[in-house]
């Protein structure tokens, strides 16, 4: 491949410093490169880059930052269908799977197109009030659904395929995709899920009950959160979060339908090391 989108995260100066080394390095060898604006933010619901800016003809989007730079990443383009990578200068990272000594290696490659292009799952969120949507998005990894403003639990009442599951207290609820296993969903005692599966988890955080567990299912499946009453004189206030990103108000009365999205991320794999491999060398 031949044409490049770099996207980095302003708030990593390493980042910053690379995009203009890694655009002179691919420009070198005959690749052209552009390299998103940076100090101008897009307007919402956009994080690092507005998609109608991104040529057409963009074969590969690199993204300089950590995990949560190249989920934020990915929603903002997940619509032009373009393959991501990610160059990983942040901490931990499970999607970033090049770090900086192996970032000339990984340009290489991909400039020679030895490198597979991965499909992830994403989900869609919508919340009802009244009947009416009032805020809906994407997330690669997960939609939080946790308490707002005072320091007790919220009353969750969850819905599969419009039937019933079950209720309870909780400071929150975690429903995540198989690339989010890895992340909040797994600090609050989630499991770990190869992330070409096609599911999705559903994880209380810190429930008031003694045995209520993560539950899994299968990717068509439909979940609908309702935020109970607990108190007959209180309205509960919630936020609805999707990938950390988009945040959505909701109180007692509203739902969130959460459901497998018609459109997935795209994310360049360049080894060979099979998900149990990755998962034992970031675990350690």
């Amino acid at each position: 491949m031949r044409r490049f989108y770099i996207i980095a995260n302003e708030t990593k100066e390493r980042g910053l410093a690379n995009a203009g080394v890694i655009e002179r390095y691919l420009k070198d060898r005959g690749c052209s490169c552009r390299i998103a604006e940076v100090g101008e933010r897009p307007a919402p619901p956009y994080r690092y880059t507005d998609p109608e800016k991104i040529p057409q003809d963009m074969e590969c989007i690199i993204v300089l930052g950590g995990d949560g730079t190249l989920l934020q990443a990915a929603r903002d383009v997940v619509e032009t269908q373009i393959p991501l990578i990610g160059i990983n200068f942040g901490d931990l990272g499970f999607l970033a799977e090049v770090d900086r000594s192996s970032m000339y290696t990984a340009l290489d490659k991909l400039i020679c197109d030895e490198a597979t292009i991965e499909e992830r799952m994403m989900l869609e969120g919508e919340i009802i009030r009244d009947g009416k949507i009032i805020g809906n998005d994407i997330a690669l990894n997960d939609i939080v659904i946790c308490r707002d403003g005072n320091l007790r639990v919220v009353k969750f009442i969850n819905y599969v395929n419009g039937e019933y599951l079950n209720a309870y207290p909780a400071d929150g609820i975690i429903i995540s995709t198989p690339t989010g296993s890895t992340g909040y969903s797994l600090s609050a005692g989630g499991p770990i899920v190869a992330p070409r599966a096609m599911m999705t988890i559903m994880t209380p955080i810190a429930p008031h009950t003694m045995n209520t567990r993560s539950i899994v299912f299968p990717g068509d499946d439909v979940l609908t959160i309702e935020i109970g009453q607990r108190r007959q004189e209180d309205t509960e206030k919630c936020i609805a979060a999707f990938d950390g990103g988009t945040l959505v108000e909701m109180k007692t009365g509203d739902r969130i339908r959460i459901t497998k999205a018609d459109v997935k991320a795209r994310i360049f794999k360049l080894n060979h090391l099979s998900f149990v491999e990755v998962l034992r060398r970031k675990m350690r």
